[in-house]
């Protein structure tokens, strides 16, 4: 986690300057016009709240009927306006809100998904925890926080600013003596406004500031617990066998300790503040009749000057007292910032990594597959495959072999182009139609129909053809399912998941196929009959398999071993009938 420290204005800004230079500019400032002026107007409707303080009491202290029913009547019509202003400001506010949540929430997965990122920051690891939190609840309280914060500071400096000459006119000076020296203060209860709010606002940053941190680390906490759970979930079958639940519950157990051990600290600096704040908040109620008592009994002002200035004080106090009221909403804030700020600096950091990486997969005019002096290395930094130059022809078959560990699977997503550590050059044929499959296939939540043509849109082939595709893989009882909605992660077992993903590249249709370990969860008759239809429903297909069975040899034509040497391991791969070794 990065260190708290100044508050991070530059980071802030680019964090929301995006949206107010964006196509939606427009509509979004005009937006924040309209309610910064009902907050402006909500400031002038409480001016003239203050005025009809003074009016309503002097007609109260000289018993004038007729003046109290007017000022009753235009209490009424002063009350419904402003109910009127603050309906549709709160109302306008939460539009921007989500127009705005909206804007950024599609950038942020633009860019969380943008050259598999989601895949490259969980590979690399880092100072950033659950990115599904920063873009969906970060965001959101971003932007909430934002408006909310920004429009309070902005009615209570206008709030002070309309009060200060009204208070300023109302409390007249102070003459007192002090050790026989004559004191004189004008506009006395103007002055002991700003020491009261001043004297708040240090009191409560020095108590309050500790929240920054604990907010920040309540969320992560909050979000590791979530996750731990959620990985349970999508493993129950593999926990249910090993009778893991006591394992589990004691994982779950130590990651509560620390939302239980934070939240104790949170809960305990809140209840600081909240004393401190609550009574700062009693407090301002009678500060003000105290300090004007005075000039009251003195008879210097009547009953509706004394309410009028008790109020024009109230105003004055509150807005310099802004951050008293919302130091725990601005901790929170803040944390949210940081979070944010974090998250967008590593997608940044893996943008420029990305343009620096040395492992080049390139499409290129030959029609063959080329790999020239690949290095392949652990994210450590440690070497795992070295000097790696190989060719694949068109119609070509490979079998990889090699011991567990030794790289294979690293290679295999070299190939890919996901795996940033190493260096090397890999030329795929520019025309080549290429799919992966990996050893555990992804099944999405939907239809059955829509889990067969992932990651494409089930239009794209016929009902039929998706039947046909699951009767050459084995798989008949299912052709009747196709528009079943279920959790096929969990329905399907683990052969038929890949027997699934053998029936998308029969969908496909690509002409070269990458699989790691992709029949492993099947016996060898289906094996057999899985490689034996690829052959016989896409001809001329290029296949290269990673796999720890010997028996795939029939189904390939060439055969490469990751051995080891020493400390870092090597890859040859024997030559194809009339082809020269490489």
């Amino acid at each position: 986690m990065p260190r708290i420290s100044r508050f991070p204005w530059r980071e802030f800004w680019k964090l929301i300057r995006p949206y107010w230079s964006s196509e939606e500019r427009w509509s979004a400032r005009a937006l924040l016009a309209v309610i910064i002026g009902m907050n402006l107007g909500s400031v002038y409707l409480n001016v003239l709240f203050n005025q009809w303080n003074r009016l309503f009491y002097n007609a109260v202290q000289k018993l004038d009927f007729p003046a109290f029913k007017y000022q009753l009547f235009r209490f009424c019509v002063l009350a419904t306006i402003f109910i009127v202003v603050a309906v549709y400001q709160i109302y306008l506010n939460r539009m921007l809100q989500i127009r705005w949540r909206r804007w950024m929430t599609e950038r942020y997965l633009d860019s969380w998904l943008k050259g598999r990122m989601y895949y490259q920051l969980q590979l690399r690891g880092g100072a950033t925890d659950n990115p599904d939190q920063r873009i969906s609840e970060d965001l959101r309280s971003l932007v909430s926080m934002t408006l909310d914060l920004g429009l309070g500071v902005l009615s209570s400096v206008v709030t002070l600013f309309s009060f200060l000459a009204i208070l300023w006119r109302l409390s007249g000076p102070a003459h007192f003596a002090v050790f026989g020296f004559h004191v004189y203060i004008p506009g006395y209860m103007l002055w002991a406004a700003l020491v009261y709010a001043v004297v708040g606002t240090w009191l409560t940053h020095l108590v309050g500031r500790p929240l920054i941190r604990l907010n920040f680390d309540q969320q992560r906490y909050e979000a590791d617990f979530r996750f731990s759970m959620m990985r349970l979930r999508e493993n129950a079958e593999a926990v249910a066998l090993y009778g893991g639940e006591g394992s589990e519950h004691e994982e779950f157990r130590r990651r509560f300790a620390w939302v239980y051990g934070n939240w104790w600290k949170l809960m305990v600096r809140q209840m600081k503040l909240s004393w401190l704040t609550s009574g700062y908040s009693q407090i301002a109620v009678v500060f003000p009749f105290i300090v004007a008592a005075p000039r009251y009994f003195a008879k210097q002002i009547s009953l509706g000057g004394l309410m009028q200035t008790a109020s024009a004080f109230g105003q004055v106090q509150g807005s310099l007292s802004f951050i008293v009221g919302s130091y725990s909403e601005i901790a929170n804030w803040r944390a949210v910032i940081e979070r944010l700020v974090t998250f967008r600096t590593e997608m940044e950091a893996f943008e420029e990594k990305e343009a620096r990486d040395q492992i080049v997969v390139a499409p290129a005019p030959s029609p063959a597959l080329t790999v020239d002096g690949l290095n392949l290395a652990l994210p450590t930094g440690k070497p795992l495959i070295e000097n790696v130059a190989f060719t694949v022809n068109p119609g070509d078959s490979v079998l990889v072999t090699g011991a567990s560990g030794s790289g294979k699977s690293t290679l295999f997503r070299a190939l890919a182009g996901i795996w940033p550590f190493g260096k090397g050059k890999i030329d795929i044929p520019r025309d080549a139609k290429v799919m992966f499959l990996p050893q555990k296939p992804y099944m999405p939540l939907g239809t059955l129909a829509e889990a067969l043509s992932y990651p494409e849109s089930p239009s794209l082939t016929t009902t039929e053809a998706k039947r046909q595709a699951l009767v050459d893989c084995g798989m008949e009882s299912f052709a009747g399912r196709l528009d079943e909605v279920n959790d096929w992660a969990q329905t399907l077992s683990p052969g038929e998941q890949q027997r699934i993903a053998f029936a998308r590249v029969l969908l496909k249709k690509p002409n070269w196929v990458f699989l790691d370990e992709a029949t492993s969860a099947v016996d060898q008759p289906i094996e057999r009959m899985l490689y034996a239809t690829l052959r016989d429903r896409l001809p001329g297909i290029t296949v290269i398999s990673i796999a720890h069975r010997k028996e795939l040899a029939e189904f390939h034509n060439r055969h490469a071993e990751v051995s080891g040497g020493g400390t870092v391991n090597r890859l040859l791969l024997s030559p194809a009938a009339g082809t020269a070794p490489s």
